[in-house]
């Protein structure tokens, strides 16, 4: 951050480094972690970690025999049958997509419109389709 008076204008300039994020449709100012407050509100897709969130707690409740199949849980819980399953796929995304949303790092533009097209199994392939190759991570990751 950068501050300077302007003579001329006698005004007080504030210059701030930022960059726009487009998010659900709309563009989100992200600012520098260093420029940020304590009280600031976390950077993520709020709608996007619910899904997450969500689609985990779902599996957890089918893999545990609360529920036989996603159409009973989905029936339960009143949900059409058709979203609750495109939900539950997310449970496919790769760890490292997963934590990259979680944390408000995912590319620009992921939405739920995105992300509720059949999901590949192979990590990579998901990487590749949600735009996730550019990866700045040096670890290698698994294909499954």
């Amino acid at each position: 951050m950068n501050k300077r008076f302007d003579e001329n204008r006698r005004v007080l300039v504030v210059d701030i480094p930022m960059q726009m994020k487009k998010r659900g449709g709309r563009r989100q100012i992200i600012v520098p972690e260093r420029l940020q407050s304590a009280d600031t509100q976390h950077d993520y897709s709020e709608s996007l970690a619910l899904a997450i969130t969500r689609a985990h707690r779902w599996k957890d409740l089918i893999d545990s025999g609360r529920f036989p199949s996603i159409t009973k849980l989905a029936e339960v819980i009143g949900l059409d049958v058709s979203y609750t399953a495109r939900l539950y796929r997310l449970t496919l995304l790769a760890p490292d997509i997963i934590e990259a949303i979680l944390t408000g790092n995912e590319p620009n533009g992921l939405s739920m419109r995105i992300l509720a097209q059949p999901i590949p199994l192979d990590w990579r392939q998901q990487r590749q389709l949600f735009g996730f190759e550019h990866s700045s991570s040096s670890k290698p990751h698994p294909t499954t």
